[in-house]
Formats: structure tokens, C-alpha cells, sequence
């Protein structure tokens, strides 16, 4: 972690066209300041870094569509050159950290990726003393900090958006339903971080095994909880890919109705499109993107590259669109850590976002609604900064 973060003398803040995006960005930060991070010849094509596992086991389909996504953001931006190069982390911490270094000793002045965790604090460890920040794509929180940021949509900001919309339609007891990894702790942990001195109390945590036999025996104790502590919020961790079927298809079977609890989930119930079709969902809550901006993107890519992009492609976009934008403010610290912290933020196809002092980032969230197998957003993702919670 940096300390002692210098605080703006003078802030001055322009809107950016990129393609059909604004991105908020481009202030202009105390010359005098010692901050993080290169200074920028502005009279040159900015060179920029981008490590993805090219040649990874599954990964190679997406990784293309973040290269990709990345190559159109850098034909979308208007007056600001940028000489995007990409190097292959081939899924290894080890490796990513050694082209990392690579790409810095050409030249590099900001690195986007990796995708992986591993690759990404290895990647922030490896070119720290270079001065030189990481945006990478992943959403774990504990590797952010010093010179490496998280793109990726996080617990603690989906988890916080969740809460305040529950408190906000009047919920005061909630159940956390939740499975015992490393991934459901960590969800956990952030409901209960967003709910702590608010006037929601999480009332019990249940746990389960991932295994249909688990699943099953764990109903009964969800059940009893809602019951005994009179719940009127049901929050469950999972995703589809994980145990969320089983619970919406158990919980409502054994008397866990929908319409006596709110059910809501922190993964989103909406990807893929059949989870929709369960009944367990259906008014169900969870936090979204901004659809019309992300449906914006994926029509001109698939337009583009006649394929339609991943959904974590949007993140190599937002990365390279903000790069886009700071260094088109005209100042040749753009890409230091203060100007990347800048309050201003940015507004990518996912809808707004900007990165916090610690590394992670907040981003602007729908919260939608399943209303006969359909999603309808209840409540708009935010549109600035100023909004309430921000």
C-alpha cells in the first residue's frame, strides 16, 4: 500500500467522447506532487500493456474477446493515440510477472490484466519499483492496493448496493445462504461488511457443501432460520454454475415461499438467460450492470467481429477507454495513481465506475427484479457520482 496520498491543490475535471461513451476523467493533478506512476510523452502514441492467457486451457476464447474488446475501444477514442500491446501470461503467475517486466522494459507505461488473481499480484509485485500502476481484471479485492487496481465487479460493491436497496424497501432481518469455499466466505464476509451499522441485522449465516446430498440436508436449517428469527430477507451467494438451481428448486418446496421471505442473490440471475425460467427466482432481487450501455457494446463488437463478446470482454474496454480518457486531459502525469483515483471516475459499457485510493473499485448498479421470467429493472444504476452512497 502507498501512504501519505497527495491531496489536489487545484482539481480540474473534462468529459471525454469515447465512441458513443462519455468517460469522466482527465484532472489535472498538482504538478509538484510525488505521486505514483510514469510520466507520459504526450506527443507520442502512449504505450499501454495488455496480459491476457492467450494460450490457457479454457481461457483462449476469452481471452480473444478481451483483446478484442480492447482493439475497438483503442479505434473509439478520439484525438489520443494509444500503442496497445499484448502479451500472453499463458494462465502462469511466474510467467505473467516475467512478461510483465518485459513489457515495461519496452516501454510500457500502464499494464491492463492479468485475468487471474495469482497473475495479477504477481504481475503488481513484479513491476511495483517500476513505477508503473496494473489495472487488472480480476474482482478480488485482496490483491488490490500500491500500484495494482481491480476492474472486475466486487463483493463488497454488489453487496453494498444489495444492502441499501433492502434497507431501503423496508427489510430489517436477513438470512445468508452461502457455500463453504473460499469464494462463499468471501461473499459472506462482504453482505455482513455492507449490513454492520445499519439498521439490517444478519440474523444467521448458513452454510453447505457443494453436493446435491448437502444441498438437501441444509434446507431444513434454512427453514428453521427464516422461521425462528422471523427473516424477511433471503440472500443467496450462488451462482448457476454453483448450487443456486438446487436452493430456488428446494427452498420454495420446503416452505421457504417467495412471496412470505424476499428472496435476493448476489450473483447475478440473469447470465445464463434460463436461470430465469426457475420458479424459485421469480421476484426474486440482484444487482446488474447498466443493460442499455453493456447492450450498446455488445451489438457494435458482435457487429465488428460477427461474434458475440464475452461478458468480462467489457472490462478490457473500460480499461483502455479510461486510459483513453486521462491521458487525453493533456497532462503527463495522467497515468499516476492520483489522476487514476480521481473522484470524477469514468463511465464505461458497464455504466460508471472508478477506482478507490485501496486499490478496488465502485461501480453504478441496477438492482433488477425476475417478473414472469423476465428481468426488470426496479431501480437504475446511477448515472454520476453524486448519487446517494457514493
Amino acid at each position: 500500500m502507498i501512504d501519505g496520498f497527495v491531496h489536489f491543490r487545484k482539481r480540474v475535471c473534462a468529459i471525454f467522447m469515447v465512441g458513443p461513451l462519455i468517460l469522466f476523467g482527465g484532472c489535472n493533478v498538482d504538478p509538484s506532487s510525488s505521486i505514483n506512476g510514469p510520466k507520459i510523452n504526450l506527443g507520442k502514441p502512449v504505450p499501454v500493456a495488455m496480459l491476457i492467457p492467450k494460450t490457457y486451457q479454457n481461457t483462449v476464447s476469452l481471452a480473444d474477446s478481451l483483446e478484442k474488446a480492447a482493439q475497438m475501444a483503442v479505434g473509439d477514442l478520439q484525438n489520443v493515440a494509444i500503442d496497445l500491446r499484448v502479451y500472453d501470461t499463458a494462465g502462469s503467475p511466474a510467467i505473467a510477472a516475467q512478461v510483465a517486466q518485459i513489457a515495461v522494459d519496452e516501454g510500457a507505461q500502464i499494464i491492463l490484466g492479468p485475468l487471474y488473481q495469482e497473475s495479477a499480484n504477481a504481475v503488481g509485485l513484479a513491476v511495483a519499483n517500476e513505477g508503473v500502476n496494473v489495472l487488472s481484471f480480476s474482482n478480488n479485492t485482496s490483491i488490490a492496493g500500491g500500484n495494482l487496481f481491480v476492474l472486475g465487479q466486487t463483493f463488497d460493491d454488489t453487496a453494498k448496493r444489495l444492502i441499501d436497496f433492502a434497507l431501503d424497501k423496508g427489510k430489517r432481518r436477513a438470512v445468508i445462504v452461502y457455500p463453504s469455499t473460499t469464494e462463499g466466505e468471501v461473499a459472506k464476509l462482504a453482505l455482513e461488511k455492507a449490513a454492520d451499522k445499519t439498521e439490517l441485522s444478519i440474523v444467521h449465516a448458513q452454510s453447505f457443501e457443494f453436493a446435491r446430498e448437502a444441498v438437501a440436508n441444509t434446507v431444513p436449517l434454512i427453514r428453521a432460520a427464516v422461521e425462528i428469527e422471523e427473516a424477511d430477507l433471503l440472500i443467496l451467494t450462488s451462482t448457476t454454475a454453483g448450487a443456486l438451481g438446487l436452493l430456488v428448486q428446494m427452498l420454495p418446496e420446503a416452505g421457504v415461499k417467495p412471496d412470505t421471505v424476499q428472496y435476493a442473490g448476489l450473483a447475478r440471475w440473469d447470465v445464463p438467460a434460463q436461470t430465469l425460467e426457475l420458479p424459485g427466482v421469480q421476484e426474486g432481487w440482484f444487482a446488474v450492470p447498466d443493460r442499455a450501455l453493456f447492450s450498446n457494446f455488445s451489438e457494435r463488437y458482435e457487429e465488428l467481429y460477427q461474434t458475440k463478446p464475452h461478458r468480462l470482454a467489457s472490462l478490457a474496454y473500460d480499461g483502455v477507454a479510461a486510459v483513453g480518457a486521462l491521458v487525453a486531459s493533456g497532462n503527463n502525469e495522467a497515468l499516476t495513481r492520483e489522476a487514476l483515483t480521481q473522484s470524477a471516475g469514468f463511465e464505461g459499457v458497464n455504466g460508471i465506475f472508478r477506482f478507490q485510493q485501496n486499490g478496488t473499485n465502485r461501480r453504478g448498479l441496477a438492482i433488477a427484479k425476475v417478473v414472469n421470467k423476465e428481468v426488470v429493472i426496479i431501480d437504475p444504476a446511477p448515472k454520476t457520482f453524486g448519487f446517494s452512497g457514493f
